[in-house]
């Protein structure tokens, strides 16, 4: 796809797909956003949240960067874009869940084994990739056959969203409302190659088939 075909797909959209959906629209512009589900997922174009849920307008508030990373909570005056719009969600919205959704073959994991030390180009790229750290740490830790690199992967991206959901509740609002069963807090992980979900079960510490 490229812009032309991005601009016909709006016209597509204006004459085909608007006029379904015009009285969700209405109800929208008037009432306001009122999403139960913030939803955190990977900005890989190949992962699509209202796609892979079917989803509607206005049903999430959809947050999307680099592995689906939550930097933990940080009480200072820098700009942090994915920690503002967690904290609008939670705070502002008042998202009944929220869900990081991890997925398969996530770009983002697997550079976590390369060495980027000779790529200045990509500074904010590589201290970003440090929130995946402690996922490939346990990883290595955990899996006793080093040269498999497709077990070691998927393992990396399934360990890393259980350190996601971690870092969430560093955010002090978050936790209270965790705590006072005002917030649900749920780790996800799409397989892309067949569009199945899998969730983290904390009581066994394993990701099981959603829906199951």
């Amino acid at each position: 796809m490229n812009i032309d075909d991005m601009i016909k797909g709006n016209k597509k959209f204006q004459e085909i797909h608007f006029p379904k959906l015009e009285g969700k629209f209405d109800d929208l512009v008037v009432n306001g956003q009122k999403p139960k589900i913030l939803f955190i997922g990977c900005s890989d174009s190949r992962v699509v949240p209202d796609l892979i849920v079917d989803s509607k307008p206005g049903d999430m508030f959809i947050l999307r960067n680099i592995g689906n990373f939550v930097p933990p909570y940080r009480n200072d005056s820098d700009f942090h874009s994915s920690s503002a719009a967690i904290e609008y969600a939670v705070s502002v919205l008042g998202v009944k869940d929220i869900i990081i959704c991890g997925h398969s073959h996530c770009g983002a994991c697997a550079a976590l084994y390369e060495d980027l030390s000779g790529e200045p180009h990509l500074v904010h790229v590589k201290k970003w990739l440090e929130l995946g750290h402690k996922a490939k740490e346990y990883t290595l830790l955990a899996t006793p056959n080093k040269d498999d690199k497709e077990q070691i992967l998927r393992t990396t991206e399934r360990i890393s969203i259980k350190h996601q959901l971690e870092n969430l509740l560093t955010y002090p609002e978050i936790y209270r409302k965790v705590k006072a069963g005002e917030l649900d807090i749920h780790g996800w992980y799409y397989k892309i190659e067949d569009g199945s979900i899998e969730y983290y079960d904390g009581e066994s510490c394993g990701f099981k088939t959603l829906g199951e």
